[in-house]
């Protein structure tokens, strides 16, 4: 092949990758502007590869990029779910998981254990309430998203998790922890008396709807006449669950509407006739997400009393996108609104009849009737005793 033969070549194979590259960016419908930042993206992808002083591995660098993107939008909610993290929310959503046994709770940019699950891996190597969570396997807390956190300690059955522990008075110290198969029984109820009903929902997983609607029927059964609903510390979940249990509390109308940035949106209805029962809600800084869907429901709608302190305030909806090597990217995708069209993302639903705790709540697996005399509660029991008095239900 002569120069000329060879130069007609080299010429043709630039303008068929260009024509190839005009053809994608097309199909993308990248204007000019989106088609010089994806060149600029592969520039600089095959830049690292060739001149990093060490060999990097293609999917670390897409891998990073894709994380990169997701924290770029500045939503803690938002993030890239490596293929152990998209495994482990899809398996938490089951309420099935490899987990070390506790609750968590956060405060400002502190993580804190809420109570351990009696019998469970956290207990075994002696994590107690009030253990501040410093590390993750020698991650800081300080660099990980809150919504990580959990999926971080999660994991595969039979292997370990180091965290870094403060807890008062002591020097700090790293519990190695066995993840073992973790089964949560998310609602738990009680009668308090023979008259006032307890249900603590922990958080909404696929199966909640069931669970509350068979703990509703065991206290009915028990002679309930009126009933608190413990929603503090529940950090949300399946918001399909929390739809559910809304359709059994909620007056007939809309529940919550999820509004897009399109504008366009979609709403939960409740074809409730008759409510049969006065309800108060207990809320705390902890509850978050679906549980202020629910108790924003039925606040709007005068169907409950909302007893504690402000709520979380996380207002926003948040859909799992599986991407193509058993990654995906967990990514805000609306907002939602309360029947009267508050939004309260950022803000939290304000208490009807605020109570601060003495002490700081600590949740284990099983109510324990001790726990229950908190100043919380016994506000709610005075609010429904009263209700029941004088057969008052707060919406006919």
């Amino acid at each position: 092949m002569n120069i000329k033969t060879l130069l007609i070549a080299v010429v043709m194979a630039v303008i068929m990758s260009f024509g190839v590259l005009v053809g994608l960016f097309a199909a993308l419908n990248l204007d000019a502007k989106g088609a010089a930042n994806i060149t600029r993206l592969v520039g600089a992808m095959h830049f690292i590869e060739s001149q990093y002083v060490q060999e990097v591995e293609e999917d670390k660098l897409i891998d990073g990029a894709i994380s990169g993107m997701v924290r770029s939008l500045g939503d803690p909610h938002s993030i890239y779910l490596e293929p152990r993290l998209y495994s482990q929310l899809k398996a938490d959503t089951m309420g099935i998981f490899g987990g070390i046994g506790i609750y968590m709770g956060f405060k400002g940019d502190s993580v804190f254990v809420l109570g351990v699950i009696p019998g469970g891996p956290g207990e075994k190597v002696g994590l107690k309430a009030d253990d501040v969570i410093l590390a993750v396997n020698s991650q800081p807390i300080s660099e990980i998203e809150p919504s990580e956190v959990a999926l971080k300690i999660r994991g595969e059955i039979g292997t370990a998790v180091d965290l870094l522990i403060r807890r008062e008075g002591e020097e700090d110290k790293t519990y190695s922890i066995i993840r073992e198969v973790i089964k949560v029984k998310t609602v738990d109820g009680t009668m308090i008396d023979g008259r006032i009903g307890y249900i603590r929902i922990t958080n909404f997983s696929e199966n909640t709807g069931q669970e509350f609607k068979d703990v509703f029927v065991n206290l009915e059964t028990d002679g309930m006449r009126g009933f608190i609903l413990d929603l503090r510390q529940n950090p949300g979940g399946v918001i399909t669950s929390c739809v559910e249990i809304a359709q059994e509390l909620v007056p007939a109308g809309p529940i919550v509407s999820v509004i897009r940035r399109d504008g366009s949106k979609e709403v939960y209805m409740s074809e409730l006739k008759n409510a049969k029962y006065p309800i108060v809600v207990l809320l705390d800084q902890n509850s978050a997400s679906a549980s202020e869907l629910l108790s924003g429901a039925l606040q709007d709608t005068k169907a409950a009393l909302i007893v504690g302190t402000k709520s979380y305030g996380k207002g926003s909806v948040q859909t799992v996108i599986p991407m193509f090597q058993d990654d995906g990217i967990k990514l805000t995708i609306a907002k939602y609104y309360t029947p009267n069209g508050r939004s309260i993302d950022g803000t939290g639903i304000i208490p009807d009849v605020e109570v601060e705790l003495d002490k700081p709540l600590t949740m284990t697996r099983d109510i324990n009737l001790d726990s229950l005399d908190d100043p919380q509660i016994l506000t709610a029991e005075d609010i429904l005793n009263k209700q029941i008095d004088e057969g008052k239900i707060l919406f006919e």
